[in-house]
């Protein structure tokens, strides 16, 4: 495809990014959606509709009345149209009459289709998102009756789009540090209750890691409250260096850190706090200049079928982190099932 086809190809990258921001490519089907689609056929009296996203080589349907297709490949005509002119529907009276309908590429899924209209779903930056279609077997003008509900659906389903994207991101903060950008305490309970009844069905064991940074209040007391925030910020980045992809890393409160490590046993756990101590161990250089270190203590149980309870997991985790922080040689510590314990 030239420019000169698609004017605003060189801005296809953004385009797509801000579509991908969304969330909504290869989503279930969601009610708000689909009612849309349903009620679009119905006020346009044409069996078919849909809501489509414009990916980067086919329309997806978020939602659809009349077609069974998941996508259409996206074509070189109609869907140019819409992204050259975001601020305009398309339609065709007769696609009996029209050459280029013959092998266009939505032909196969529409023969009998002789009317069809589509008007593109913008953000608020004005980029074309996807777009809001209907077809049918009678030929018709696209008159203010047709292009008023359309538009009008478009504007919903962008609206649509966008309260989702921000109930997404409201539900994402609710689970995030503000400081360190990983979980909190919120998302460390929510994996933990997800990690136990996993565990309580399947036997497969998992692993809490409760950390306490060792030395933080001195940097606290020594070179005020941002450098700490540096510190915190450092070392919440050596930690989601360290954890594997799956785990959940967490800042519970103050310079307390956790780890819900899924699928975790005893070994693999240990093997984990090694590396983590070795990477909080290394110095931190602050942007002031001066460069300041911390440690970390590690208190760790694994699931077994003694532990009742999320809570029950934590309190051994917490008890072997302060046995951790009595000892100076060596700052992990694992509770082990039975009282037992590894040294």
């Amino acid at each position: 495809m030239s420019i000169e086809q698609y004017p605003t190809f060189i801005h296809e990258p953004k385009r797509l990014a801000a579509l991908q921001s969304y969330g909504l490519l290869d989503t279930p089907a969601e009610a708000d959606f689909d009612a849309v689609a349903r009620l679009l056929s119905q006020v346009t009296r044409a069996p078919v509709a849909w809501v489509g996203l414009l990916d980067s080589e086919r329309v997806w349907f978020k939602a659809q009345c009349g077609v069974t297709d998941a996508e259409w490949p996206r074509d070189g005509w109609i869907s140019v149209h819409l992204l050259s002119h975001p601020r305009e529907s398309w339609s065709c009276a007769d696609l009996s009459h029209e050459s280029r309908w013959q092998g266009h590429p939505w032909a196969n899924a529409l023969p009998q289709a002789r009317f069809l209209a589509v008007a593109p779903v913008v953000d608020l930056a004005g980029q074309v998102l996807g777009m809001v279609g209907v077809a049918s077997p009678q030929a018709k003008e696209f008159d203010d009756e047709l292009k008023g509900p359309l538009q009008d659906a478009a504007v919903l389903v962008a609206s649509l789009m966008e309260s989702r994207k921000r109930a997404g991101l409201l539900a994402r903060q609710a689970m995030t540090d503000p400081l360190t950008g990983i979980g909190n305490k919120a998302q460390f309970d929510l994996s933990l209750q997800v990690e136990m009844g996993h565990a309580m069905r399947s036997g497969e064991p998992f692993t809490v890691l409760c950390m306490d940074l060792d030395g933080f209040k001195a940097v606290n007391d020594g070179f005020g409250h941002t450098a700490g925030d540096e510190v915190l910020c450092e070392v919440a980045k050596r930690l989601q260096q360290q954890v594997r992809l799956g785990d959940t890393l967490v800042r519970l409160r103050d310079d307390e850190f956790a780890v819900v490590m899924r699928h975790g046993a005893e070994e693999a756990a240990t093997v984990l706090s090694k590396r983590i101590v070795q990477a909080i161990s290394q110095p931190v250089d602050l942007t002031t200049g001066d460069t300041v270190g911390v440690g970390i203590s590690i208190g760790m149980a694994a699931y077994d079928d003694q532990i009742c309870s999320g809570q029950d997991l934590v309190k051994k985790a917490t008890e072997s982190l302060q046995q951790a922080k009595r000892r100076n040689e060596r700052r992990w510590n694992m509770f082990l099932g039975g009282g037992r314990r590894l040294f």
